[in-house]
């Protein structure tokens, strides 16, 4: 394993916040952590070939870890209940501005998550696990208990939202 290199790690850095920014998220403000968190994102990339959550266990198996490719498949909703993701890269805009801190958050991820799959899905069922949200001025659809705060395609904010589904 390779040492990560300190001008690939604020690079990096950059592009996750012009990225976060341009979608409406926001980094944590504490960078030294961040840059923690990012070479562990390097790390993981150079060890399994994709940026997994470096808070998170990964497999090596990129289909079964891809709910913890960052980012994850359980950032909205962590944001959305505590207010940071689980490792706490992504924080909402109070804990951005300093007027709060993160606090620890459970684990969404299943302890044995299911295996990928590369099959079609199944027809619509009357019962969805989640309720599908579509943005009304891009399209862009979701499906979670509530919109995300800011559409990741147009970057409206979650008022133009609709239940979809």
């Amino acid at each position: 394993m390779t040492i990560i290199d300190p001008a690939t790690i604020e690079k990096v850095m950059e592009e996750l916040l012009r990225d976060a920014e341009a979608s409406g998220y926001h980094l944590n403000p504490d960078l030294a952590f961040t840059r923690d968190l990012v070479e562990g994102l390097l790390t993981n990339e150079q060890r399994y070939g994709y940026r997994a959550c470096p808070c998170r266990l990964a497999s090596g198996d990129e289909p079964r870890d891809r709910d913890i490719v960052c980012p994850c498949d359980y950032r909205d909703p962590d944001l959305d209940e505590f207010g940071a993701c689980y490792c706490a890269l992504y924080v909402s805009p109070a804990i951005a501005n300093g007027d709060q801190s993160a606090a620890p958050i459970p684990e969404r991820r299943p302890v044995d998550p299911p295996e990928a799959t590369t099959e079609p899905a199944a027809a619509p069922t009357a019962a969805l696990a989640y309720p599908v949200w579509r943005c009304k001025v891009c399209g862009y659809l979701c499906a979670r208990n509530s919109p995300p705060a800011n559409c990741p395609i147009c970057k409206v904010g979650r008022e133009r939202f609709e239940r979809f589904m």
